[in-house]
């Protein structure tokens, strides 16, 4: 379960040696917009020694090439690939066509250094364009691990300013391609870039966990336990989805297809809901 994906410069070795104790589930080892140009080579020969420092204490990790248009891209995918990075972030992913050369490229290293656990892919949606071509692009290649809406950036190529009401309806849109494709949608309704106000980030955690977002990236530490907090079920949640489950197991005795559970009514949908909900509990259990 990946709630939480924390940024970290590429470039930065103070924040990579402390980057394992942040309690991220994921870390984004960033070699695009964090890292300076001149920086940006040392960055990715360090990946090696980057991945394994951040990684350290079970963490997923990921690794934020620069777009293609750079030139830096196939370089950046191939050391993550070598370095064995988790999945890559792929910022500027307009169209389908730009992914399918990436996978083929790292099929080719993969099948030369005998790398059996494919990397895994994070479109990063970044123009009005690709919000209208985000199913092509959640569908482009098998992988696809989840889908990302750069908020900053979206508003920049529109001339607008990253608000959340600007930001809503694209994220959601982007956000509704990556569950039809049946990938990882990842963040909230509003810029990343905005973490100082902890109430509104938690308000807009709990939002995107609402509207089904599976988790989100951030810029910032403190930021963290926010989403992992946000992003898990609470108390009451675990409560009502048991007893769901047995409500429903007992109507299904009765030979009935519904019944009620706090005054509203249980069927099928709604346990399925609750279903989920009481996996996610077991699953933490067994990777705690």
């Amino acid at each position: 379960m990946i709630r939480s994906l924390l940024y970290v410069p590429g470039n930065s070795e103070k924040f990579i040696a402390k980057a394992h104790e942040r309690d991220a589930d994921a870390i984004i080892l960033d070699l695009e917009d964090a890292v300076p140009a001149a920086e940006k080579a040392g960055a990715r020969q360090r990946l090696a020694q980057s991945i394994a420092s951040v990684g350290q204490n079970g963490a997923t990790v990921f690794v934020r090439v620069n777009a293609a248009e750079t030139g830096l891209q196939e370089d950046d995918a191939a050391a993550a690939c070598l370095a064995g990075a988790h999945g890559i972030l792929v910022p500027k992913a307009s169209k389908p066509q730009m992914l399918q050369a990436l996978d083929h490229h790292l099929s080719r290293i993969e099948r030369a250094m005998a790398r059996t656990d494919p990397v895994r892919l994070v479109p990063i949606v970044e123009d009005p364009g690709s919000v209208l071509n985000a199913s092509a692009i959640a569908t482009a290649t098998a992988r696809n691990w989840g889908l990302i809406t750069g908020g900053e950036d979206l508003a920049t190529s529109m001339n607008a300013s990253p608000t959340p009401d600007m930001l809503r309806w694209p994220k959601l849109m982007v956000h509704f391609a990556a569950k039809a494709a049946g990938l990882r949608s990842l963040g909230l309704l509003r810029s990343v870039a905005d973490f100082r106000d902890v109430d509104a980030v938690m308000a807009a955690t709990l939002e995107a966990r609402q509207h089904g977002f599976d988790g989100a990236t951030c810029v910032h530490p403190n930021v963290v336990s926010l989403l992992n907090r946000g992003f898990f079920p609470t108390r009451a949640e675990f409560e009502w989805a048991r007893e769901v489950v047995v409500a429903y197991a007992h109507a299904e005795q009765a030979g009935l297809g519904a019944t009620t559970v706090q005054g509203r009514m249980v069927d099928l949908p709604v346990v399925e809901r609750a279903r989920r909900i009481l996996q996610v509990k077991q699953t933490s259990v067994q990777t705690a």
